[in-house]
């Protein structure tokens, strides 16, 4: 046992080194051949970030964004599901809105959502102003009616002079409430992580576990046949065996949408970064454990597939992504690929909420 821990304990230095050079230089991924995938990507700390904060519109939007006067009750804020103590999520599996009711899916974080392409878990909003509208106007959200939003908020004569110095004008309208919205949420973005200073040269950021990890994550495990680039997401939808398809907890995903059977369980990629912030994770809240979720990976998920039989008389009936296969990864690979995981997570400030309209 001891000359087997060892072994590995020399395999792990010869692998980690080929990553302590620029990154140009570092192995190719394992990925198949369909993938345009992307290099990873440091981010910046962002130098101007206070001062961004202290742009009119950004601190409207701020505003807003705390404001439970956007709800019907009064009660429920943007920040109550996306708390910035919370990684910009919850900690819950489901969200909690108006009257206490229960939402179906897990609540997204905001960290850079600016760099999003689509909106929701099946990607049924194409702009964050787009994006606002159901939350804002879901009975179990926030319940209010849109067109009456702007109504509420002009009672306020310190809206109304917040609007005028962002607008020129103190009519207060939705789409006005929304773009305020938007330009706040954008600059909502991760701070550099451990990752982001390896890849920027700092080799002793990273411990030689997380570097194997992360050679793992880009070869045996085949984690960048989907998650790839700056923010470690190919922005696309998969199906990865979670549907429960006729069972508790189903949910057919894109094919909501959509319509077309070929999306039934289909999911947006999350992000990686800040996992360590915006746990439970997945579409449904149901996983909590990294060492489960990269478990569930490690099984392929192939087996819940139908029979062709089955196919047939249901085409309806889910297929996990092609990409998904088994890994056979041992334990300590799953660990490392852990601690991969959780390198990635940078962001620490967490930002106090704002003074609130009130007269």
């Amino acid at each position: 046992m001891q000359h087997t821990l060892q072994k590995y304990s020399v395999d792990y230095g010869e692998v980690t080194e080929q990553y302590k050079k620029p990154i140009k230089y570092w192995p190719k991924p394992s990925v198949d051949a369909d993938i345009s995938w992307k290099e990873f990507e440091a981010i910046e700390w962002d130098s101007n970030y206070y001062d961004t904060q202290e742009l009119p519109e950004v601190m409207l939007g701020k505003k807003l964004f705390f404001d439970p006067k956007l709800s019907s009750s009064s009660q429920v804020s943007c920040s109550s599901c996306h708390n910035p103590e919370l990684g910009w999520a919850d900690g819950q599996e489901i969200a909690l809105g108006h009257d206490h009711l229960q939402g179906k899916r897990n609540t997204q974080s905001l960290f850079n959502i600016a760099d999003r392409k689509s909106y929701f878990w099946d990607g049924r909003a194409n702009t964050l102003e787009q994006q606002l509208i159901g939350p804002i106007s879901a009975h179990n959200e926030m319940n209010m009616k849109p067109e009456k939003l702007a109504g509420k908020l002009s009672q306020y004569k310190e809206y109304r002079r917040l609007f005028k110095a962002v607008y020129q004008s103190e009519k207060i309208t939705f789409n006005k409430i929304a773009h305020a919205l938007a330009t706040f949420q954008k600059t909502i973005r991760s701070q550099p992580s451990k990752l982001d200073k390896f890849i920027k040269g700092d080799h002793k950021a990273m411990t030689d576990q997380e570097i194997y990890g992360m050679h793992l994550f880009r070869t045996k495990a085949r984690c960048m046949n989907c998650h790839y680039g700056k923010n470690l997401t190919d922005e696309s939808f998969h199906n990865i065996g979670l549907t429960y398809y006729k069972r508790e907890y189903e949910d057919l995903g894109l094919y909501l949408i959509t319509g077309k059977a070929e999306d039934v369980g289909k999911f947006k990629t999350p992000s990686l970064r800040d996992l360590n912030y915006t746990a439970p994770w997945m579409h449904n809240g149901l996983m909590d454990d990294m060492h489960g979720i990269v478990s569930l990976y490690n099984s392929g998920m192939q087996m819940i597939n139908p029979t062709a039989e089955e196919k047939n008389a249901d085409p309806n009936f889910p297929v996990t992504d092609q990409h998904m296969k088994p890994l056979q990864l041992n334990e300590q690979e799953i660990d490392a690929i852990v601690a991969f995981l959780k390198s990635m997570s940078g962001s620490y400030y967490k930002m106090p909420r704002p003074e609130i309209p009130r007269k």
